[in-house]
């Protein structure tokens, strides 16, 4: 199983530098963990920056992976692994989700660098 970050989304949809990075886990759709706190970053950030259709449109791309709910056990092991690796709340929810479906988890986020399970591309500047 593949997760994909908030950031690798953002990526791949704007086709940004590293999007190609994100292609092959995004593109298997079968084997690809979506969280819901990424529907949701997805969606306000691309609300924000290019109006409600075409946040609409990737909120409906996301959801043709297997949409991971939050549940109270994935909270309660998000505070966890939030607390043992200092993580920021959506991260830790989405390290929890990647844990509990046994997803490699696909980031340019340097919260994860160097963590089991992570595939990290530093960030490409313009």
């Amino acid at each position: 199983m593949n997760l994909v970050d908030s950031c690798g989304w953002l990526e791949y949809l704007a086709g940004g530098k590293n999007a190609g990075f994100y292609a092959s886990a995004l593109e298997n759709e079968n084997q690809l963990v979506v969280p819901v706190i990424c529907i949701y970053e997805v969606f306000k950030k691309v609300l924000k920056e290019r109006g409600e259709d075409q946040a609409l449109q990737a909120a409906a791309l996301m959801h043709r992976g297997l949409v991971a709910e939050l549940d109270a056990g994935m909270a309660l092991e998000a505070a966890r692994l939030g607390h043992l690796h200092k993580l920021p709340l959506a991260d830790s929810l989405v390290l929890a989700t990647a844990q509990k479906y046994k997803a490699i988890l696909w980031t340019q986020d340097a919260h994860f660098k160097g963590l089991d399970g992570v595939r990290f591309a530093g960030k490409i500047k313009a």
